[in-house]
């Protein structure tokens, strides 16, 4: 069973935590891993491009010049083709651009990303983070305090009632903030550094989120069905800019 050590806001160890090895030993799967996240980047595109047949382009309702006795070759139209202003050949049109992906296949990409973010030591597990109002500062020196830095994704157990914690990290250039339940693939690879909390470890190990942000008591044999769901209507990861999902 992997273990994992558990720090402090202050960056001081705290104890160790045991960790599923069902969900942070598995094999790594980067098949998997590749066509999940394309299906996630392909779900998140609007997919309203569109360009204009020929049919569809204004103008061009006569022959620009007769059809013999010029030299030149034969017209149609002016908004052929060929024509500057003219029609597009085979171009984008307006369409969905979702790919299928099963929940099984969504769980093992986790479970293969959490695995290598563990074996690669860029996971951190921090005791606990609790603010009582947005403080960006203290943000930073939490995050100083444990040396993460480059792109960092924290992850949460469930939205905080305040919303303090998100509001603070947020704010800072590369943290990315995201729940347990709506992990998706894309974030964990692209981060440089993967910071836990521990309440939220048995969220992700398949217990769920009570009301008020805490992880209810783990069963016996935890299921891995909150693994890689995807996220209510609505609502989305906390993130500077944007951020793709999955």
């Amino acid at each position: 069973m992997p273990k994992v050590d558990v720090v402090s806001a202050a960056g001081k160890k705290v104890g160790t935590r045991d960790l599923s090895a069902e969900v942070f030993e598995a094999a790594v799967n980067v098949p998997l891993m590749h066509q999940v996240v394309v299906a996630g980047m392909a779900s998140a595109r609007r997919g309203t491009h569109a360009t204009k047949t020929r049919g569809e382009v204004s103008g061009g309702g006569r022959k620009p010049w007769r059809q013999k006795g010029t030299g030149r070759a034969r017209q149609g139209s002016n908004r052929a083709p060929q024509w500057v202003g003219g029609g597009v050949v085979h171009g984008p049109h307006p369409r969905d651009h979702e790919m299928r992906v099963n929940k099984k296949m969504r769980r093992g990409a986790i479970r293969s990303a959490l695995s290598d973010a563990l074996a690669s030591g860029k996971l951190a597990v921090v005791q606990e983070l609790a603010f009582d109002e947005p403080k960006t500062k203290r943000a930073g020196e939490v995050l100083d305090a444990l040396e993460l830095g480059g792109k960092v994704l924290l992850i949460l157990p469930a939205p905080s009632e305040t919303g303090a914690v998100e509001k603070s990290f947020r704010n800072i250039r590369g943290v990315r903030v995201s729940y347990a339940r709506s992990l998706a693939v894309y974030e964990i690879l692209a981060a440089d550094r993967v910071l836990l909390t521990e309440p939220a470890i048995p969220v992700v190990e398949g217990a769920d989120a009570g009301p008020a942000g805490r992880p209810s008591p783990a069963r016996s044999e935890p299921s891995t069905d909150a693994i890689g769901d995807d996220p209510p209507d609505g609502a989305a990861s906390a993130t500077p800019e944007d951020g793709e999902g999955e």
